[in-house]
């Protein structure tokens, strides 16, 4: 099943009392192959997910930035680090720098990225569900599920391929 955009919200929300049981679950009993399931899933589907196709990351939520993520992204855009935070950034309730707003500053009109090569750790590894140790990243990925189709379909794959 590949889920609308417009659905997504619905169906994730539909889903998360029994998606956070089964995130349980998996804590407790976490299969010992389930890097290499997560991995396959995730291979599986971005071979035919596009995200440009998308891009509701990029439109709705917005990365967290390093210290490190915002060295490389001043240097790339030749600013000061400092300049760049006061122009993009802002430090959130969790005493993390994140976007002023969204959508993000950098999305281009065709879905692109105008510092693609140089984006956030936190944009290159998204949606998240090809991390190792995936079972400690459960609650994170709840909160990607109505952002992401992807991320959606990589879950319900993972409750087919190892039911718990």
């Amino acid at each position: 099943m590949k889920p609308q955009l417009n659905e997504l919200e619905k169906l994730a929300k539909d889903k998360h009392i029994e998606n956070k049981k089964y995130f349980d679950k998996l804590k407790k009993r976490t299969p010992k192959n389930l890097d290499y399931v997560m991995q396959d899933l995730h291979d599986t589907e971005f071979k035919k997910t596009n995200c440009l196709d998308c891009a509701n990351c990029c439109k709705t939520t917005g990365p967290l930035f390093t210290d490190a993520d915002v060295e490389r992204i001043a240097k790339y855009l030749k600013q000061k680090p400092q300049q760049f935070i006061e122009q993009y950034l802002r430090i959130d309730e969790d005493k993390d720098y994140v976007l002023q707003s969204v959508p993000c500053n950098f999305l281009d009109s065709d879905n692109s990225c105008f510092i693609y090569d140089v984006r956030p750790k936190a944009c290159r590894e998204f949606p998240h569900t090809d991390r190792k140790k995936f079972q400690q990243i459960t609650d994170l990925t709840l909160k990607n599920l109505p952002v992401c189709p992807a991320a959606y379909n990589i879950i319900e794959e993972m409750k087919k391929k190892l039911p718990l």
